[in-house]
């Protein structure tokens, strides 16, 4: 698949890297130009571009961004062509983002971008943390494998979604309409808690909806703290934090 990726923080790049890899005609873009996109983005096969020739014919568009970065590319996202599939790995944390309204009133995260954008849009990727999503894939049915959960209101999507996930090492799970993706929202029982695909399924029926954001700003001061002590902390401790806070 051609695909074009928009961002290339820590997870725009693992992703750039790995789809590569897998074997698909990726672009990457950025804020800041394609001459300032490091080199170990690029080593598995992408290329530079501007976000305008990132997603032109692209089959699928990732935005591996934090919200504030939507405003600038709505004129493309919502000009896209009505199959292309866009899928959202960004999270929303109000220490972070300037504060939505809408978010805070319960709305889920991926509902809003796809109102935003006026199209359809999938989530996934967004419950992985990043140092297990770049060094803890595996080959398909190999015991333990993580799993990432994807929604999205078009089955499509969903299957384009659950294809890319597999080839970036880690079982795919449909949760089904964007409706119920507040499950995989930063405070959940699955977010960063890097659970297989066995256990996926009792975990997004445990979620409590009116504890997340609490939850989630919990999560946020204590990885500062622990980031302040120390270089980030490795996918093991990420892990024990969230099953501790989340679970």
């Amino acid at each position: 698949m051609r695909i074009g990726i928009l961002g290339t923080g820590f997870m725009g790049t693992t992703l750039a890297r790995k789809l590569a890899a897998a074997g698909h005609d990726v672009t990457v873009a950025n804020s800041r130009g394609p001459e300032t996109i490091e080199g170990d983005v690029l080593e598995t096969g992408a290329r530079a571009a501007i976000a305008q020739d990132a997603v032109r014919g692209a089959d699928v568009v990732i935005l591996a961004m934090p919200h504030p970065g939507f405003e600038k590319i709505r004129p493309l996202i919502s000009a896209l062509p009505e199959e292309t599939t866009v899928i959202d790995i960004s999270n929303y944390f109000p220490g972070r983002d300037p504060v939505n309204p809408e978010l805070e009133a319960g709305k889920p995260e991926t509902v809003w971008t796809q109102e935003f954008f006026g199209r359809p849009v999938a989530k996934a990727w967004n419950a992985i943390g990043m140092v297990a999503f770049k060094n803890d894939g595996r080959p398909k049915g190999e015991p333990g494998r993580i799993a990432v959960p994807l929604a999205g209101d078009r089955a499509r999507d969903r299957e384009v979604a659950m294809t890319l996930i597999d080839e970036t090492g880690f079982d795919g799970f449909d949760t089904g309409e964007l409706a119920g993706s507040w499950r995989q929202q930063p405070g959940s029982p699955v977010y960063i808690t890097d659970l297989t695909h066995a256990e996926m399924g009792a975990a997004l029926a445990s979620a409590e909806r009116d504890r997340l954001p609490k939850r989630r700003d919990l999560s946020a001061q204590v990885f500062a703290e622990r980031v302040g002590e120390r270089a980030s902390p490795d996918a093991e401790t990420v892990r024990r934090i969230a099953r501790a806070l989340f679970m």
